[in-house]
């Protein structure tokens, strides 16, 4: 367990050989946390005959195919332990992981969150633009992965705005009068990078409003499948946004994480690098023996986390593809690998909040 100094490092302040160091410590102490208290987790250790003890680098840590999650409930903590589970974003008919949470996991997670985003939006809570629908957050017994992602960025907001209604329609009215409210503040903008394409940016287009959102601050993720396959990039992204409603591009911030491993976000820095923090890393590994590839060099994504205490998904594979750009040494300033995701395996699931909605949108279109 995370002591409060620790929870108290900044977030991008370790070097390499600091962050191994600390990253070793809790991993391998969360391997034998696991391993004594999930009885799968022990079966697949015991398969390959691994010393829990014996760990010196975390790196050396069998992961856990992310899709393991979809076939099993995995938990290290007793089921009456467990306060809240979030599900994994997924088309009709796709399996979600589920992944359980006890009250400590929880906090914790929130409060590697707060430290992280508070690192690009400052640490003084501001008004909040949310480009979704508060429909999504309803049932708050199951958490999908889209509203476990507002609810959890919803902290850094003093006075929360949700700018669409049940019906998905942007409401120019509401978002008017909150901006006049708060003219010459800093404005927090949260949202999927795809339903903000589809529901902001198009919206505004197509009416021709444009609102002043230049002291804003944008944080998406959630995939951008469905906007490459519309062969909107990037650079075209932020261009847009900044078009219809004033928003810097250098305040755009995209972010990749996934609800197994929630807290431990990894956010896109002003250079345009998605970077890791002390709590978390990324190794990528070649497909034909799992080694890990060099810098520049395309391979499959691990990610590693200190934060999940109550169930195995410390250390993960997923099924995107991505290559680690350097460390220590991106421009931005911020310690720490920096990369960047290239998308997904050959056939694997759509996955993100963002690409699965848009699958959704686009089946529903065609009935």
């Amino acid at each position: 367990m995370l002591t409060d100094d620790e929870l108290n490092i900044p977030p991008y302040s370790l070097s390499k050989d600091e962050k191994r160091s600390f990253l070793t410590k809790h991993l391998a102490d969360l391997t034998r946390q696991h391993y004594e208290n999930c009885a799968e987790y022990k079966k697949i250790l015991d398969a390959i005959s691994f010393d829990v003890n014996g760990v010196s680098d975390y790196r050396e840590i069998p992961f856990l195919p992310v899709r393991l999650f979809k076939e099993y409930e995995l938990k290290s903590v007793p089921t009456e332990s467990v306060v809240k589970t979030l599900t994994s974003s997924g088309t009709t008919g796709q399996k979600v992981s589920k992944i359980f949470l006890d009250k400590a996991t929880s906090a914790t997670q929130s409060k590697v969150l707060t430290k992280i985003v508070s690192s690009f939006l400052g640490k003084q809570r501001v008004p909040m633009l949310i480009l979704d629908t508060s429909a999504v957050i309803k049932n708050r017994a199951m958490f999908s992965a889209r509203g476990a992602g507002i609810l959890g960025f919803s902290m850094f907001g003093t006075d929360r705005l949700y700018a669409l209604d049940d019906e998905m329609n942007l409401n120019i009215d509401a978002i008017k009068t909150f901006l006049e409210k708060h003219q010459g503040e800093t404005i927090f903008l949260f949202g999927f990078t795809f339903m903000i394409w589809l529901h902001f940016y198009k919206e505004l287009k197509r009416l021709g409003v444009r609102f002043d959102l230049s002291k804003g601050v944008l944080i998406h993720g959630g995939g951008w499948k469905k906007l490459v396959n519309e062969a909107v990039s990037p650079v075209d992204f932020k261009k847009a946004l900044h078009d219809v409603c004033g928003i810097m591009p250098e305040n755009i911030h995209d972010y990749y994480g996934m609800v197994e491993q929630t807290g431990s976000i990894y956010v896109e820095c002003e250079c345009g690098h998605l970077h890791t923090s002390v709590f978390s890393d990324i190794i990528c590994r070649r497909p034909r023996d799992f080694s890990e590839c060099d810098f520049g060099e395309e391979g499959l994504i691990e990610v590693v986390s200190v934060l999940p205490e109550s169930y195995p998904g410390h250390v993960l594979l997923t099924e995107d593809v991505g290559f680690v750009l350097g460390e220590d040494d991106c421009p931005c300033g911020r310690k720490g690998k920096y990369f960047k995701i290239n998308g997904r395996i050959a056939k694997a699931e759509i996955r993100g909040c963002s690409d699965t909605y848009a699958a959704e949108a686009t089946n529903a279109a065609r009935v």
